[in-house]
């Protein structure tokens, strides 16, 4: 499995493309005004407490007041409220909390007007980013993310990601991570430190170790509300957490990122520096790698698979429906039970990867096509938690129900990823739109595809569409035309038709007569 990062530079924004095998798995974009972003640690102060809700409201500085629930306040926090009122009036000059008395928790099942007050200093961490109406979530309970671990300041404990499966490496791990760990600093051990020496795990401390240190030197004379620690950029963060031997390729289009991914790679990988590149060819990168066509033709109310077969994603506020359709696919099966299973593992990986691709979080419900077979409705199960083991984000997968729909939960963090496709149909002056172009090809190719393999094919296939289409699809070489023969050892006739409208096109025989798919 090869997987390449492609990162495009514009004025406004940073886009980073995660291809896995040359298919778009993951479309993320930074802009420069994002100042909430998942892991950024601000010096807040209490709004309100609200007792109804169990929560208060924070002022972090965003037009909207972030939300503070009870249960996000981490059971350290009178220790952190202690800590953050001495270094503000300047008696914590050690900011290493050995030996710093730590207070006792506070109750889990407590009350939120017991524990904060109206005016109050702490500092909370952004666990999910404004979305639509909302504010910002937050918690006070920090954690700052390293290559390797991630440090929990005012606690002891040491845990270890559930996905190592080896139980010998999760007591090494644990083992190793004690002897190392400062004390009044609780460590979660991620999946990427499995089979790590000790001096990589050390130095990903010290280095943590170095950001807490470095921010608490700015609470002495920090404004209210103020970010004290900011997150990785986009591009570090998603090479923190997916970068792997994997990697075979890093393509860059800004010369200032260039350098900026490439010191970051030689911190975390140096064997790996080389395959950081910077792009200085006279195409667009996104084009150059073949992103541009996958995002026209993966965004959109409906998203194309093999051979026909097709989803349609519907959304809503907190709720996402997705239907699975056969199209008019045909198959080697050999009855309509094994055509449902075939269609089904296919949906299931192209789910998890929309999923990936347009972050779609909340609630997920698929309508997958009916099969009667138990052993197939666990085989889809199986094959869509595999599929979805990739998935940074939280989620969870229920079983088939006897109608044939999977659940699925999926946190969201940050906004859906919402990319339009369509555009205005240049036939139409009311300003109507139409489906992009570049999908249109991907469309007349799938049904040429159904056609060549009926029965009226052998009269010849002549197809009949708008001349600027027709030039598109014989111009160059190897044109589309000339490819379509390679591939299908069959001549296509194209006939420019004036008064078609730009997106309309009919497959006809020899003989004039219309060939439907």
């Amino acid at each position: 499995m090869n997987r390449e990062l492609i990162v495009r530079s514009t004025p406004e924004a940073v886009d980073f493309a995660l291809l896995k095998d040359g298919k778009l798995t993951e479309l993320h974009k930074e802009e420069d005004n994002n100042n909430f972003t998942v892991g950024d640690i601000f010096l807040a102060k209490i709004r309100k407490p609200v007792t109804g809700l169990n929560a208060a409201f924070v002022n972090v500085g965003y037009e909207k007041d972030a939300f503070l629930h009870y249960h996000d306040l981490g059971p350290q926090l009178s220790s952190m409220l202690k800590f953050i009122k001495k270094v503000r009036m300047g008696k914590q000059k050690d900011f290493a909390l050995k030996d710093f008395p730590f207070e006792k928790d506070i109750d889990k099942n407590g009350t939120i007007n017991d524990v904060l007050k109206a005016n109050q200093s702490l500092l909370v961490q952004i666990v999910k980013e404004p979305i639509s109406t909302k504010g910002p979530r937050i918690s006070s309970e920090l954690s700052i993310a390293g290559r390797y671990l991630v440090m929990v300041p005012f606690s002891d404990r040491v845990s270890v990601s559930q996905k190592i499966a080896s139980k010998e490496e999760k007591d090494r791990l644990i083992r190793l991570v004690r002897s190392i760990k400062p004390k009044g600093f609780g460590v979660i051990i991620r999946t990427v430190a499995e089979g790590k020496k000790v001096a990589e795990l050390d130095k990903d401390l010290q280095n943590l170790l170095s950001k807490w240190t470095n921010m608490c030197k700015k609470l002495h004379k920090a404004p209210h509300p103020s970010k004290v620690m900011m997150e990785l950029n986009r591009a570090s963060s998603i090479l923190r957490d997916v970068f792997n031997d994997s990697f075979t390729g890093i393509h860059v289009d800004d010369e200032t990122l260039y350098n900026q991914i490439k010191d970051y790679v030689h911190e975390i990988a140096p064997d790996k520096e080389s395959i950081v590149k910077q792009y200085t060819g006279s195409a667009p990168i996104f084009e150059k790698f073949g992103i541009e066509r996958q995002i026209k033709t993966s965004f959109g109310r409906t998203a194309s698979m093999s051979r026909g077969a097709y989803l349609v994603i519907e959304h809503t506020e907190a709720l996402h429906v997705i239907d699975v359709n056969s199209g008019n696919r045909s198959n080697k099966a050999k009855n309509q039970e094994d055509t449902a299973l075939e269609v089904n593992l296919l949906a299931a990986s192209e789910i998890a990867r929309q999923l990936r691709l347009r972050d779609m979080g909340g609630i997920i419900v698929v309508d997958f096509i009916d099969m009667t077979r138990g052993e197939h409705r666990r085989k889809l199960f199986d094959h869509l938690r595999d599929e979805m083991k990739d998935d940074r984000a939280k989620h969870k997968i229920l079983p088939p129900s006897k109608f044939g729909l999977v659940q699925i939960t999926r946190q969201r963090v940050r906004p859906e990823m919402n990319i339009k496709t369509s555009e205005e149909n240049p036939n139409n002056a009311s300003g109507a739109e139409v489906e992009a172009p570049i999908v249109l090809i991907d469309k007349i190719q799938a049904d040429l595809e159904r056609i060549l393999k009926g029965k009226n094919a052998n009269n010849g296939v002549i197809l009949n569409i708008h001349p600027f289409i027709a030039a598109y699809l014989t111009k160059g070489f190897p044109s589309i035309r000339s490819k379509w023969f390679k591939t299908y050892k069959k001549w296509i006739k194209i006939q420019p038709r004036d008064a078609y409208t730009y997106l309309e096109y009919r497959f006809k025989d020899k003989d004039g007569k219309t060939l439907t798919p």
